[in-house]
């Protein structure tokens, strides 16, 4: 029997989230009698470079892609090619804007999360203060719907404001230099709310640089953050998981090749992570469970 091939794509190999999902693509497809190529930009979030990659795993005739765009509409062209080849395609993490035809669509939804880790945050500041907002890219489909989120949350507190938006690009490098001008800037702020961990865990470098104190969260609950979030150093993140998104996509995938149905969309729940609740996800990435197919599509 041949081993179908998925050929994985994600947006760099800088974020620790993108890390997570190759490694859940990778653990779902041993699972199920498959294999994975993984086709990622080696510079983070290159558009050209990933169309480059999209043609050449064409070229390579996989049985199925499971991808996530760098970009919300600049790699749609070389999405169309996969389309016309006939070749499924199982989206995750960012929505799509090329109306092109997908298998099946995996994520979490960024606003609820947003709202619910950023009110979080704003009760724990009694309603009264000054927010940053360190923002992704700013044409990323995820931090628009995540800021939203945030000063939506924000905006239910009239003791609270928006001190201003910086954007780290959900780089770390990127963010540093953001926050960095920040502090130089003088302006005050209480509370950091970041639109990834990786960029909370920056902000969290700038401020001891600085010697400045503020309450930062995040989103993703990588393992560095649960690590700061247990030592009192964040106050919260979001289970947007994207090793579980990575498990699930790849499944539906194969499923698919296999005949079976599968949703056109499947949401993956999620949590705020505080210091209270912690202990699950404290375990790096490879000891942590993928869900089962069950259990997500009921």
């Amino acid at each position: 029997m041949t081993v179908p091939t998925i050929a994985v794509f994600t947006k760099n190999r800088s974020n620790p989230a993108y890390a997570a999902a190759r490694l859940g693509a990778d653990r779902a497809a041993q699972r199920l009698g498959a294999r994975t190529v993984h086709y990622v930009p080696g510079k983070p979030d290159d558009a050209q470079e990933q169309i480059a990659l999209i043609d050449e795993a064409l070229a390579a005739r996989p049985d199925a892609v499971v991808l996530v765009p760098v970009h919300p509409t600049a790699v749609n062209a070389a999405i169309r090619r996969i389309h016309t080849a006939q070749v499924p395609i199982v989206g995750f993490i960012n929505r799509f804007t090329e109306p092109a035809t997908l298998t099946s669509f995996v994520t979490s939804a960024d606003y609820p999360l947003a709202f619910d880790v950023a009110t979080h945050l704003c009760r724990h500041l009694e309603g009264r203060g000054a927010i940053v907002i360190v923002a992704g890219s700013r044409e990323s489909v995820t931090s628009i719907e995540r800021v939203r989120g945030f000063r939506d949350a924000i905006d239910r507190f009239p003791g609270l404001r928006v001190a201003t938006t910086i954007y780290g690009n959900y780089q770390h490098g990127d963010t540093l230099q953001a926050g960095t001008e920040l502090m130089q800037s003088g302006i005050g702020c209480d509370a950091i709310l970041a639109a990834n961990d990786v960029m909370a865990l920056a902000m969290l470098e700038v401020l001891a640089v600085a010697g400045r104190t503020c309450v930062v969260t995040g989103i993703n609950a990588v393992p560095d953050a649960i690590e700061e979030i247990k030592h009192g150093h964040m106050l919260a993140t979001a289970d947007f998981d994207a090793m579980k998104m990575g498990c699930i996509a790849t499944e539906a995938a194969v499923r698919h090749l296999r005949g079976e149905s599968v949703p056109v969309e499947i949401l993956l729940p999620v949590q705020v992570v505080t210091g209270e609740n912690c202990a699950q996800w404290d375990q790096p990435f490879e000891e942590r469970e993928c869900p089962q197919w069950d259990q997500v599509i009921r």
